[in-house]
């Protein structure tokens, strides 16, 4: 009795396990009716003329023999037989040839076989709960989870999500200024899901770019809602990162969409990645124009673009220099990696001190048209008025009335002087 409460209290355990690892109630039964199968086969050759049935919710088994009942001096297999005069000790109409049916109580087959079956139920629950968290994980790479921290380790943290399975952030994963205190909540991305040897490996990371992308679409409802398209990241985690966006709705400012109204929606992106102080760009195709956004805050004054080496040759007042180049040279290298090119800066020594750029224009003429203006290599007035105003036009794509506006502004600006 002491072995059959033994094993009912295994079935019970198992049930419970079921309803904590998400194990449905059909595989469970499987699982364990398969497990005693093996086991009578390992006991006795066959169990081809046994019923198991099953009951985890009341933690409960029963196992069924049937046998063909044959003459007292026929038996040949005790398994597949049963006496006449056993039989009738049962019943005693039984007879020659009828099947009967008795039930076998576990506890009779030794500590042996109940040890047995507690190995191959243990050997296969744990199967199916790795196949359980690797199925779950790897549907689930470039996700974000949150989880609890766990355990702290030097070269990295263990965390366990709400089903308490084990979640790996390495060292190269983590922030450099990323501090962790044990049974906080934390979140990553899901980069990595290995499965070697039926032993699910979840690798999470924060300075991904995708957790960067991912936090924005968290942060940013136009983002998440695909008016505004996160086109590039570059990044050096827990430092500085620049992030181009494109809208594709005219009504939206993508850049002004993501930092929010007095930055509110950039700074909860900023908080979680330790302070990284991010900026946000307005992508474009246009090569000069997206690297001369990607240098900002520092204002260009022109940029020769080299297509087949990928280079691009930017001018600047001296006094821009230093902006372009950034703290540690920070600002020039994250904007070659958002745009792709290798940038070499250069100070433009040639400028006409009466000259005036276009950017001091900003309050006269719309952003976009000097934009356009710029696109086609014009960064000061002179560069402008020393055109065709049919070549502006062409190069430009400007409407008539809008050169003729803008070289209005420029010629009255040097009339005055």
């Amino acid at each position: 009795m002491a072995r059959r409460k033994e094993v009912i209290s295994m079935i019970d355990t198992f049930a419970e396990f079921k309803e904590n690892k998400n194990i449905d109630r059909t595989t469970l039964i499987s699982v364990l009716e398969e497990t005693f199968r093996n086991v009578i086969c390992k006991m006795f050759g066959s169990d081809e003329h046994y019923d198991v049935i099953i009951n985890p919710d009341k933690g409960d088994f029963e196992i069924w023999r049937n046998r063909k009942v044959v003459e007292d001096d026929e038996l040949t297999d005790s398994n597949l037989q049963i006496t006449l005069s056993e039989a009738q000790k049962i019943d005693p109409d039984y007879e020659i040839g009828e099947e009967i049916t008795d039930e076998v109580h576990f506890d009779s087959f030794g500590r042996r076989g109940i040890l047995n079956l507690r190995q191959a139920l243990a050997a296969k629950i744990l199967e199916l709960q790795n196949d359980s968290i690797y199925n779950k994980y790897k549907d689930r790479i470039g996700q974000i989870v949150s989880a609890e921290v766990y355990q702290i380790w030097k070269k990295e943290v263990l965390l366990l999500d709400n089903e308490s399975n084990e979640l790996l952030l390495p060292k190269s994963e983590q922030i450099p200024s990323d501090f962790f205190r044990k049974n906080e909540i934390r979140r990553a991305v899901v980069v990595k899901v290995d499965n070697l040897n039926n032993n699910p490996k979840i690798i999470l990371s924060r300075t991904s770019n995708l957790f960067m992308q991912r936090l924005f679409e968290l942060e940013v409802p136009e983002i998440h809602d695909g008016l505004i398209t996160i086109k590039k990241i570059a990044r050096i985690p827990g430092e500085r990162a620049k992030v181009a966006v494109e809208s594709y709705d005219d009504h939206i400012d993508p850049v002004g969409a993501c930092v929010g109204m007095k930055g509110v929606r950039i700074h909860g992106i900023v908080r979680e990645l330790c302070n990284e102080n991010i900026d946000v760009v307005t992508y474009s195709a246009n090569a000069a124009l997206f690297i001369q956004r990607a240098l900002s805050p520092a204002k260009i004054s022109s940029v020769k673009i080299h297509e087949t080496t990928k280079k691009a040759e930017i001018y600047l007042r001296p006094e821009e220099v230093s902006l372009a180049i950034g703290k540690g040279g920070l600002n020039i290298k994250l904007a070659s990696m958002l745009t792709e090119y290798t940038i070499d800066v250069f100070r433009d020594e040639v400028i006409d001190e009466n000259d005036i750029y276009l950017d001091e224009f900003a309050d006269e003429i719309d952003a976009w048209v000097i934009d356009a203006l710029k696109n086609i290599n014009c960064y000061t007035a002179k560069n402008v008025l020393a055109m065709e105003r049919s070549e502006i036009m062409e190069k430009a794509d400007l409407e008539e009335n809008t050169v003729d506006e803008v070289l209005a502004i420029l010629k009255s600006e040097f009339e005055e002087e």
